[in-house]
């Protein structure tokens, strides 16, 4: 069993703190813009137009991605509002980052009047981006211990030392908040399925086939969601180990939000996508 012993922070004060979930997610998104410039460029689109497109969607992405972690921890923060805007302190939902900065992006490029093939070149060169940056920005969940998963005797199965990682505090939070599946006075080094490097691996892997089929696939806009794709069957599965809140049939929220992005993106799929000539 692997332990991790690191603390959630990389400072904190009564003012500002800075999680490394925070930092690795920033520094993502920082890789990400980087990536679709450079691809950009070859393609002779400008830098501002990159940059606004880009500021939007990362705007799109921070609500999204706040809001779906707030509505999947809602008991949680009707009982402390205030942590509503905490956002450095960590707790940000991957599936709203990646919809509501597409819908930011888009809805800018809608402003300004892009045409459709170009926005869904634009998505085209988001779409290996977005997996690098989800691959970088787990490593700060890895730190961090975020995302509470099943139990697992696997040798790769780690578990969180320190006091305040949020790893701890899923064994140490109540049976009915893990489902069961950690009683009270569950033993601190239970070790539990690393879901983050799950994911992690599953993202590095998607990247390589998103390098493979770039610029082989038409109309534009395909590779976007071949992407889409990717992740959805990918987080519907590495979701089964996670104890996120459960609503119906075992499923969870990323649960619902998958599938309807797979079935969406496998439509578009078979009836739109083909080989460039």
């Amino acid at each position: 069993m692997i332990k991790i012993p690191f603390h959630p922070m990389i400072f904190e004060t009564d003012i500002i703190s800075l999680s490394w979930h925070g930092f690795f997610s920033v520094i993502g998104v920082a890789v990400a813009v980087y990536l679709v410039i450079k691809q950009s460029r070859k393609d002779g689109i400008e830098d501002d137009l990159i940059f606004n497109v880009a500021s939007w969607g990362v705007i799109g992405g921070i609500i999204g991605a706040r809001l779906v972690h707030i509505l999947d921890n809602l008991d949680y923060y009707i009982e402390n509002p205030v942590n509503f805007l905490y956002i450095w302190r960590g707790g940000i939902g991957l599936w709203g980052g990646i919809l509501g900065g597409l819908l930011g992006g888009v809805l800018y490029a809608k402003y300004i009047k892009l045409d459709r093939s170009m926005i869904g070149r634009l998505m085209d060169f988001a779409a290996p981006a977005l997996l690098a940056a989800q691959a970088i920005g787990r490593i700060g969940d890895i730190i961090n211990g975020e995302h509470c998963s099943r139990a697992t005797d696997f040798f790769f199965g780690w578990y969180y030392t320190n006091p305040d990682s949020p790893g701890m505090s899923c064994i140490t939070r109540s049976e009915s908040w893990s489902n069961g599946h950690f009683p009270l006075g569950s033993d601190l080094s239970t070790a539990v399925h690393p879901a983050a490097l799950y994911e992690f691996i599953w993202d590095i892997i998607g990247l390589v086939v998103l390098v493979v089929f770039r610029n082989r696939l038409q109309p534009n806009g395909s590779l976007w969601f071949v992407y889409l794709a990717w992740y959805s069957l990918g987080r519907f599965l590495i979701q089964w180990v996670r104890l996120d809140r459960v609503y119906f049939w075992g499923l969870q929220e990323a649960h619902f939000i998958a599938i309807i992005c797979f079935f969406v993106s496998v439509v578009f799929i078979s009836v739109k996508t083909r080989p460039s000539n």
